[in-house]
């Protein structure tokens, strides 16, 4: 047996829609495999609070051992993942093609499948991660939703934690009115392309993703207006939620649903010579890398798989096959750039910093460790907490940087990271986070309204 993988990582099929996918008992051989694994590597201690749970268990048993530790007793260890992908991408020697075949993640996703088989999903966990019926909901009574939701209302804030379990200090994004809406905002306000660049043979849909549609719409005008720059037509659109909210409670049902829908609608640009690019990395890494993990039969994923790219790893590509058009303005603040943990996962490579770094002047120092806010699962009571502690290490980085700006590919990373800097330091000058496009697009004079 090899000391380490003699291949890229790679991974298997995911069989949740066979049997023994959810026996308990082969789940529980599998966990006891390989966290006995873990427990005699342990190289991924630092990275969450998975691992720490599980060494702590071992190391309190009678034995020493997995032997004398209880299966029951492993919960606390799988509530502690975010999925994040990082003990695998980074960390982990033993991952496919290696012999031992470790996927801590996947494993953790195994478990929270068989629990969700088991009725053991909340009701207030599955109406929270339904983001695109909460965000159309919500965007036509924003200004009353954002008050209800603010930390500083005592009274909505206790309210949401007893009916959705969510942290009464969680930091959660703010919806935009219907109007702004990034789809709605994208039919009204058609943008002239030039004709002259090179990369005008490209055609680009931009795949909205919730958290762009309904909070953070500045990310696809930015997107598409720096494309539109460059000569390249876009379309935004919104199927549907990509379904990255429920894999973070193992409900793969409505995952593959999701990856069926949102596909066959896509598919149906790429057929026109379409490229695609997700406007953040969680989405882009389900379109990527995930769906064709749980839905390998359908091909229209396979197709999109293959057509999709992030949105920095795209303008990096246009820069480099076509190279970009018109002049940037020098950008010689200091940025903060926070990698988010989905954008490593799909392996291509620090591409928010490829990118700024076009840029001339830029003054950028990567961050390169996961924020600790996992989605839904860091707003939520029993994880705040936690969340801020994973993320501590990030909160120092940033404050020891004295950023002009603090920049994020994922805006739910941005926003915990910017709340744990002013926990640590009150009064910073750090107020919010921005996404690396607008950076890029004020460097071309564009100005969507990137936070201050």
């Amino acid at each position: 047996m090899h000391s380490a993988g003699t291949g890229a990582p790679t991974r298997h099929v995911i069989a949740w829609d066979d049997p023994s996918y959810t026996d308990a008992a082969a789940l529980d051989a599998e966990e006891r495999r390989q966290f006995d694994v873990c427990h005699g590597c342990r190289r991924c201690f630092n990275l969450c609070d998975s691992f720490p749970r599980l060494f702590d268990l071992i190391d309190a048993a009678k034995s020493g051992e997995l032997d004398t530790v209880e299966s029951k007793d492993f919960e606390p260890v799988v509530d502690a993942c975010t999925l994040c992908d990082m003990c695998f991408m980074t960390k982990c020697p033993y991952v496919p093609p290696h012999e031992l075949n470790i996927d801590f993640p996947h494993l953790m996703l195994r478990h929270r499948v068989l629990e969700e088989k088991k009725g053991k999903v909340t009701f207030a966990q599955r109406e929270i991660r339904k983001t695109d019926r909460n965000g159309a909901l919500a965007s036509h009574v924003a200004g009353v939703a954002n008050w209800a939701s603010s930390v500083t209302n005592k009274l909505g804030r206790s309210v949401l934690a007893a009916a959705a379990n969510i942290h009464p200090r969680a930091w959660l994004p703010d919806f935009v009115p219907a109007k702004d809406v990034l789809t709605t905002r994208a039919a009204r306000e058609p943008l002239p392309v030039s004709a002259t660049p090179a990369a005008s043979k490209r055609k680009v849909v931009i795949y909205a993703t919730c958290a762009a549609n309904f909070n953070k719409p500045e990310i696809g005008l930015a997107t598409r207006a720096v494309l539109a720059r460059n000569g390249i037509e876009t379309i935004v659109v919104h199927p549907g939620c990509c379904g990255m909210p429920q894999l973070e409670i193992g409900d793969l049902v409505a995952v593959a649903a999701s990856a069926k829908k949102v596909a066959a609608d896509l598919i149906t640009w790429v057929d026109k010579g379409y490229d695609i690019v997700a406007l953040t990395p969680s989405c882009a890494l389900m379109l990527k890398f995930e769906w064709p993990l749980i839905v390998p039969k359908d091909e229209n994923v396979a197709r999109l798989a293959k057509a999709t790219r992030d949105v920095s790893e795209y303008i990096v590509e246009v820069a480099k096959k076509d190279g970009l058009a018109g002049t940037l303005a020098p950008m010689p603040e200091p940025v903060a750039l926070h990698i988010a943990c989905h954008s490593r996962a799909q392996n291509m490579g620090a591409k928010a910093a490829d990118m700024l770094r076009l840029i001339p002047e830029a003054n950028i120092s990567v961050v390169e460790r996961c924020s600790g806010h996992g989605g839904a699962w860091g707003a939520e009571k029993p994880n705040f907490e936690v969340a801020l502690k994973v993320g501590k290490p990030v909160f120092r980085r940033v404050l020891d940087l004295k950023p002009a700006h603090v920049s994020s590919e994922c805006p739910l990373a941005g926003d915990h990271i910017v709340q744990g800097v002013q926990e640590l330091e009150p009064g910073t000058h750090i107020k919010a986070s921005v996404h690396p496009i607008l950076l890029f697009a004020r460097a071309y004079g564009i100005d969507v309204g990137v936070p201050k």
